[in-house]
């Protein structure tokens, strides 16, 4: 099975296939040919994960079928972390709270000094699209907020994000225990299940 991932991003193309089953060959968008940004202009997770599927299946559909081999569907994914003390926030804005990674990191820890609860979740929607049907399923990892950043692994938010259950960020677990137990690994297992691999 042959999908394409509407992602240029290294980190989580090399996180979503080291979680694919075998047999299902991931592309990027780099491998098809698409270059563009696409613009994420939803207010939720699902609207922004849905634009991106829809813009890449759009653009396929105007590709020469030499030019882009078969493909039997396009998925995009859209994550945010949501802290419960601020409301929810980032949510949607979470890749661009405060401009770049170390900048994001930072805001949360500045937003939640001297705040009792730490409390939030990683959630992300897939929206899966193959011929005419669209299916989005969801993965939802619930945890805390550390004090401070600790670890150099994974990207984003990892150095400050405790997964319920350890004591360690995901910036310090090593990437197989974060694949196996991520908010996009769960994501994952949902769309596989789709997928009836």
């Amino acid at each position: 099975m042959k999908l394409v991932f509407a992602s240029n991003n290294a980190h989580k193309l090399a996180e979503v296939r080291a979680i694919m089953p075998v047999g299902i060959d991931v592309l990027c968008l780099h491998d098809i040919g698409f270059e563009q940004e696409i613009e994420e202009t939803g207010e939720t997770l699902e609207e922004n994960s849905s634009i991106k599927a829809r813009t890449v299946a759009e653009f396929i559909s105007h590709q020469s079928p030499i030019a882009i081999p078969q493909i039997d569907g396009i998925f995009a994914d859209d994550t945010g972390l949501e802290i419960d003390a601020l409301g929810g926030a980032p949510g949607v804005y979470t890749a661009r709270w405060a401009g770049e990674p170390a900048a994001n990191r930072a805001k949360a820890l500045r937003e939640l000094a001297g705040k009792a609860n730490r409390r939030c979740q990683f959630r992300t929607v897939i929206t899966l699209i193959r011929g005419k049907e669209t299916t989005q399923v969801e993965g939802i990892v619930r945890g805390s907020i550390a004090t401070e950043e600790y670890g150099k692994g994974g990207f984003g938010y990892d150095p400050i994000f405790i997964p319920e259950g350890y004591n360690k960020t995901f910036g310090e677990l090593p990437a197989e225990i974060k694949n196996a137990i991520s908010h996009r690994a769960r994501a994952l297992a949902e769309l596989v299940k789709v997928l009836n691999c």
